[in-house]
């Protein structure tokens, strides 16, 4: 990609990814934190997480209430990719928000048990939106 292409991408476009990159990193030193038993660091890795997760949602909004709607312009085979791996996203992006306020109400709580349960169902879940929250940016904007 060229560098003038680079710097049509709407900034706030290339802030979302950064933020999910972030908050991917912050999942996955939270969970190894808790599988070390580093409760301290868990709580706060995954405070972390959510405020970021937080802050990009407030960017995105904005961000598609400013820009609309970015086609995806690929054609073949990468055009199934992407729409598989955008539909997949959105569905559980929308789980996410309520999937993470009960883990922090649960922590709150003292319910460690159900916690950890929900947390079982909750860290893939969310990893994986972070995750292809950076996918679909490198695609939509064709850096892959």
């Amino acid at each position: 990609m060229t560098l003038p292409a680079l710097l049509a991408i709407h900034p706030l476009a290339t802030t979302n990814a950064v933020l999910n990159t972030i908050a991917t990193l912050l999942l996955v030193a939270g969970w190894v934190f808790i599988r070390r038993g580093q409760w301290q660091a868990h709580r706060a890795t995954m405070i972390a997480a959510f405020a970021v997760s937080a802050i990009f949602l407030a960017c995105y909004l904005t961000y598609h209430y400013l820009v609309g709607h970015v086609p995806f312009t690929g054609q073949g085979p990468i055009r199934i990719v992407y729409f598989t791996i955008l539909f997949s996203h959105i569905l559980l992006a929308v789980t996410v928000p309520v999937l993470a306020i009960s883990m922090f109400v649960l922590a709150y709580r003292g319910r460690w048990e159900a916690h950890r349960r929900l947390g079982r169902v909750t860290m893939p879940i969310w990893l994986y939106v972070s995750v292809t929250g950076v996918v679909i940016y490198l695609m939509l904007y064709g850096l892959v």
